[in-house]
């Protein structure tokens, strides 16, 4: 069995995609993958509009032309294994968009609480954005600021402060 299924959690190491240029984190959101089961799953590839999004086959990794990619969010929405995410930077601060599954759902203005892929606190974080993906399963995306910016390469779900 993988290392990672054993934890439940990715080290840095583990994921097999390469990252956006910095440049184009600056203009505006990119989607990445942390996808790492080769198994038959493609609406990635099927929802990008730009196709941005390919695979070789049905089995293999989405990769991403970040050339391409507009951070439509399009991709992280559909996502059935909560694998992809929005980056970006904005003026020396960290956003990211990520899925999020849980009730009850922050609003914008929230400061939450910033979780790396163990669920371990990085800091705190305010809530730019929160929209509904899916009203039956009441997934979501939530889109947060952080003061750090390259925090944006570990966060990977918030936790609401009380």
């Amino acid at each position: 069995m993988n290392d990672w299924a054993t934890k439940g959690y990715l080290e840095p190491g583990e994921i097999k995609t390469t990252l956006p240029r910095k440049e184009l984190l600056m203009k505006h959101l990119i989607a990445i993958s942390e996808c790492i089961q080769e198994i038959p799953c493609n609406p990635c590839v099927t929802v990008c509009p730009l196709k941005a999004i390919t695979m070789k086959d049905i089995n293999a990794i989405p990769v991403i032309d970040y050339e391409k990619c507009n951070g439509c969010g399009k991709c992280v929405g559909i996502c059935p294994g909560l694998a992809l995410f929005l980056i970006g930077i904005k003026n020396g601060k960290g956003i990211i968009t990520l899925p999020y599954e849980m009730l009850p759902l922050p609003g914008k203005g929230n400061e939450v609480y910033l979780l790396n892929r163990k669920g371990e606190r990085l800091g705190k974080g305010i809530v730019m954005r929160t929209v509904i993906v899916n009203k039956q399963t009441k997934s979501s995306l939530i889109t947060v600021l952080c003061e750090n910016e390259d925090d944006i390469y570990h966060i990977r779900n918030i936790e609401i402060i009380k």
